[in-house]
């Protein structure tokens, strides 16, 4: 095999190398058209669809979290019908663990549709 002299490593002058050619500088490196960034603002349509899905974010998130929050000391949490047949489940649900751990949840929900709603930015 006879080295290339236009490369300092003679192993590097095989063709089938990966990166065996001679090194290509930035300036010559040309991006296909469906990668350029394009620098306008979005639609008017796609705006109100974020907007929308954000403030149904935060709805649906304070909601299930205030349920999470108030449901587990209601009586009905654990005097539901559906418990009667499995009366260790019915017991393990009216624990006060597993009460606190429902509403802790439900904290946390509520928590976490507030921040995006207060992190939400339009973009410009």
């Amino acid at each position: 095999m006879i080295p290339d002299p236009k490369l300092s490593d003679p192993r590097l002058s095989d063709s089938k190398l990966p990166f065996a050619s001679a090194p290509v500088s930035v300036a010559e490196l040309k991006l296909p058209a469906a990668v350029s960034v394009s620098s306008r603002s979005p639609s008017f349509a796609r705006l109100w669809l974020r907007r929308i899905g954000v403030l149904f974010f935060v709805f649906l998130c304070a909601t299930l979290g205030v349920m999470l929050m108030i449901l587990p000391w209601r009586p009905e949490w654990s005097d539901n019908p559906l418990l009667f047949t499995w009366p260790t489940l019915r017991t393990v649900i009216a624990s006060g663990f597993v009460r606190g751990l429902a509403t802790g949840l439900g904290a946390l929900n509520v928590w976490i549709g507030f921040s995006e709603a207060i992190q939400y930015r339009e973009e410009e």
